[in-house]
């Protein structure tokens, strides 16, 4: 997945698709440290180009039950079927979007 910065708006991000913050293609790495749905959570996931991210909490849903991109703060990105990972700040390419609203009281 290439490095990108998006920039929203609160009419724009009700019409970007969510896909555009999720992370495909990875390989885990490190621990299991928990399960969602019946699928392991892993410590690191590795994208491929190289790039680590570690679990940082599960995703929040809006009201009409969408993943919440808009609380996803910079460097975090969501992964099925739900998580939430971070970029590993050791990391010389960091994809980022801006910060947004808090998600302390959805972290696991």
């Amino acid at each position: 997945m290439k490095s990108h910065s998006v920039w929203l708006t609160s009419r724009v991000s009700r019409r970007m698709p969510t896909e555009y913050f999720v992370l495909a293609n990875l390989r885990e790495q490190g621990a299991i440290i928990g399960r969602l749905a019946g699928h392991p959570i892993a410590e690191t996931v590795v994208d491929a180009s190289g790039l680590q991210y570690h679990f940082v909490g599960v995703a929040p849903r809006d009201r009409s039950g969408r993943f919440d991109v808009e609380a996803l703060r910079t460097g975090e990105w969501i992964v099925q079927p739900g998580l939430v990972y971070a970029v590993d700040g050791k990391a010389t390419s960091v994809p980022s979007k801006p910060p947004r609203r808090g998600r302390s009281q959805h972290r696991v």
